[in-house]
């Protein structure tokens, strides 16, 4: 299997781990058990995300996509910043509920527009 093959299907994967973990952490939150802080969840979805960025950074050593230049790229990398921001403030206890469900339904918006750019890959601008 090829380096691009084993990459990809590692950023995939590791993509995909990332919004269930996301949305698991939501859901205990929303349920009312906050204890998910002080188990591994707490730090297993870092673990992913470094493998995450790691495949990423290889998929583009191995392509010939490359940041900044092609414009689907560059969109994912801007709302990719955009779902982390988010993200932090949907599971930060100490904001208010609605702040929190708002932050969650935009990390969510730009996640699946994420995942729309990596399918599609569209000329932009």
């Amino acid at each position: 299997m090829s380096a691009y093959l084993i990459l990809k299907h590692l950023h995939v994967t590791t993509a995909f781990i990332t919004v269930i973990l996301f949305a698991v952490r939501l859901l205990m939150d929303l349920v009312g058990r906050p204890g998910w802080r002080e188990t591994p969840l707490r730090w297993i979805p870092h673990a992913n995300d470094t493998l995450l960025l790691a495949a990423a950074i290889g998929l583009v050593v191995v392509t010939p996509w490359m940041p900044f230049v092609h414009g689907w790229l560059t969109a994912k990398i801007i709302l990719l910043i955009g779902y982390i921001f988010a993200g932090v403030f949907a599971l930060k206890a100490t904001l208010s509920a609605r702040a929190r469900v708002a932050a969650a339904i935009l990390a969510l918006v730009q996640v699946a527009a994420i995942f729309h750019l990596a399918l599609t890959k569209p000329v932009l601008g």
